[in-house]
């Protein structure tokens, strides 16, 4: 059987429809206002708030958000990072193939024809692109507003208090944003997955969340001791090791592994049972 005249499968699916299919999505746009006003909302509960009273014990990062821009990015990204980064990154990467099969839309594509294998390529490069933008857009944004509210002052370490000079801190937060976007990889991997088994993108964002949640109320349980360390929850914080006066990579190497491992293996399954599923939506 000979292919159409001018059917080429590279051709198919340009990242830039998909690209700007997503952008015009109102999820999108939503989730993106979300993260980009969540900064400023964090600097009028503090403006407005009250006021702590010993600064000499306020050695949490919490009670350290307001002594300057970068304390206050770093105050933002690790209350965020837990449950509102991991629902971003579930959205984008969750919602790409489900929403496809919600729509009926899907066997077209498929009978355009799209190659399986380079729609699931396409729709997991432009989600992991939209997963990475909204990582990065929070704790920049943060580090604008925390900078205009409360200066740029050097950088108090939670735990010890000890203070070091912003400029030398600025690089160390970069890897900071790096290690925060590797650590989300389980989560757009876990996403993906699901959004492949499922015509619902509810339930397929909602699955990756739910099972994120269960391996955050595992990694609390002590008596699993060492197996902890495999939950890929256990090294959500290790890019705190960054912001300390020595810089540690043992924890952020660790968590780098776990996270690129798990995601490698969903990603590898992902690819694998969509390409013997027997698409009907």
């Amino acid at each position: 059987m000979t292919a159409a005249p001018g059917y080429a499968p590279r051709r198919t699916l340009p990242l830039r429809v998909e690209i700007v299919r997503q952008f015009k999505r109102r999820r999108t746009i939503v989730m993106f206002g979300l993260l980009l006003a969540l900064p400023w909302i964090l600097v009028i509960a503090f403006q407005f708030g009250p006021q702590g009273g010993d600064r000499d014990q306020s050695l949490r990062i919490s009670d350290l958000a307001t002594e300057s821009g970068l304390n206050f990015a770093a105050f933002a990204l690790s209350v965020s990072a837990s449950f509102l980064l991991v629902v971003a990154v579930a959205l984008f990467c969750g919602d790409t193939v489900a929403s496809e099969a919600s729509w009926s839309s899907l066997r077209y594509l498929l009978a355009a024809p799209v190659p399986r294998d380079r729609l699931l390529r396409q729709k997991l490069i432009v989600a992991l692109g939209y997963s990475a933008a909204a990582v990065i857009c929070l704790p920049v944004m943060a580090l604008l507003a925390g900078t205009l509210a409360f200066g740029w002052n050097d950088i108090q370490v939670p735990g010890t208090g000890e203070t070091i000079p912003a400029l030398d801190v600025l690089p160390r937060f970069g890897i900071v944003i790096a290690y925060a976007l590797v650590s989300q990889l389980v989560v757009a991997a876990l996403a993906f997955l699901v959004s492949t088994m499922t015509d619902s993108p509810l339930g397929a964002v909602g699955g990756a969340v739910g099972l994120w949640i269960v391996c955050t109320i595992l990694q609390a349980v002590e008596a699993l001791g060492v197996l902890r360390e495999f939950l890929p929850t256990f090294w959500n914080n290790a890019w705190l090791d960054a912001l300390a006066p020595e810089l540690e990579w043992s924890g952020m190497i660790k968590g780098a592994s776990v996270s690129i491992t798990y995601a490698a293996i969903l990603i590898a399954v992902a690819f694998r049972r969509f390409r013997r599923k027997d698409v009907v939506s």
